[in-house]
Formats: C-alpha cells, sequence, structure tokens
C-alpha cells in the first residue's frame, strides 16, 4: 500500500513497484487517515508511508497501522531532514526507512527486506539516529540502554551495532563469516532482549547506550 499526499509521488512509486515485478500495489491512500482503512479493506503486507501529510501525519498512521491484530510492516518514507522524525517514526514502529530520492532498485529492495521479516535501516537513516541521539542530554535513557545492551552476548552486540550501522543481514552475514539464518538468529535474540519489536528499534538502543559513531 503506498501512501502520499502527492498523487504524482504515488504513481511513480506504482510504477516503480510494479515494474519490479515481484511487488503488487493493492492500493493506495492520500493522508493519513486513510490507511487504515484501506489496510482493513486490502490487507497489504507492506506500507509504504510518506512522513509528512496534511490531515494525519505518517508518524500517527504507524501507531495507528501497529496498534492493529495483525499489522502489516510499515516502510517510512523521509527526507531525513529532521532527525526528530526518524525517531519519532522508530519509536511509533515503523521496520525501515527509505529516501524519497532513493533509485528504484532501492525502493524495491527495501519493500522486500520490510516484506520478509528483515526491516531496513540504511546508513544515511543511522546517521539520522545517532545525530539525535548525540545530541540528546537525557543521561538516565542512555544508562538504561546501556543496561539493556549489557544482556547480549559478546556475538549479539557484535551484530545489534552492525545492525545501527545500517548493514543488511546478508552483508553482516559477509563480514561476520556466519549464515544469514544465524544472523537473524541472533538479531531475533538480541531484539527480544531488549524489548525491541524490529531492527530500527534495536538500533536506536544500540544509539542510545553509545556504540556508535556511524562512519558508513
Amino acid at each position: 500500500m503506498v501512501v502520499d499526499d502527492d498523487p504524482m509521488v504515488r504513481r511513480l512509486l506504482e510504477t516503480i513497484l510494479g515494474a519490479d515485478g515481484t511487488v503488487e500495489v493493492v492500493a493506495t491512500a492520500a493522508d493519513g487517515d486513510e490507511v487504515v482503512p484501506g489496510i482493513q479493506a486490502h490487507h497489504p503486507d507492506v506500507v509504504l508511508m510518506d512522513l509528512h501529510m496534511a490531515r494525519v501525519d505518517g508518524i500517527a498512521a504507524t501507531r495507528a497501522v501497529t496498534r492493529l491484530p495483525t499489522p502489516p510492516a510499515v516502510l517510512a518514507m523521509t527526507s531525513f531532514s529532521s532527525e526528530a522524525a526518524v525517531i519519532d517514526a522508530i519509536q511509533a514502529g515503523a521496520a525501515g526507512f527509505l529516501a524519497k530520492d532513493a533509485d528504484p532498485g532501492e525502493i524495491s529492495r527495501a519493500v522486500a527486506a520490510v516484506a520478509a521479516g528483515d526491516g531496513t535501516l540504511s546508513p544515511r537513516a543511522a546517521k539520522a539516529v545517532v545525530a539525535r541521539v548525540a545530541a540528546d542530554p537525557r543521561a538516565p535513557e542512555r544508562d538504561h540502554a546501556q543496561r539493556q545492551m549489557a544482556a547480549l552476548t559478546a556475538r549479539e552486540h557484535e551484530l545489534a551495532c552492525a545492525v545501527a550501522q545500517g548493514l543488511s543481514n546478508a552483508e553482516i552475514a559477509a563480514t561476520a563469516y556466519v549464515s544469514e539464518a544465524t544472523v537473524k538468529t541472533h538479531l531475533n535474540r538480541a531484539m527480544t532482549k531488549v524489548g525491541a519489536t524490529n531492527r530500527v528499534q534495536l538500533a536506536l538502543v544500540v544509539d542510545r547506550a553509545g556504540f556508535g559513531p556511524v562512519t558508513a
């Protein structure tokens, strides 16, 4: 499901995703208040969500989606002009981020990753998270995040930090010399231990704990 208040952007995204051959756009919406009814009518696996809309913004719409009994994954679209919006979308439950100027291949790969349950956090998104967290003086949140990270095994810690750098499961597997299935198992355990529902929330815990910065 494609959600954007610009009809030209909606048509462009429909064209890009339709050309991929593996993605079917089952519905579109022009504002955040149309998202939940659209999901209930068409049952998409992924919602490609613009964060800035007139009546109900993408962050509020994402919160509404995650409250559904069996919610689809939300892939947020942003210009990354506001680190606060990225953090808010993570906390609302977005499973990944896509730059509005992403190329067609990146858009298709991001949708596929989120649909597979892997989520996606690009280095650009990871940098936005780090920038916001670094500017956040709230020590109690950092202390809490450090306690959460302390519960991880050395391997879980290593792979969680790789997620915060914006690496995909395939990239992590290549650098850690393990299979993608092993990466996914370790990350699922790490997410359970820190109370994260997806990899972008895990990345937020990593960065709040101070295990950065992102250099990619």
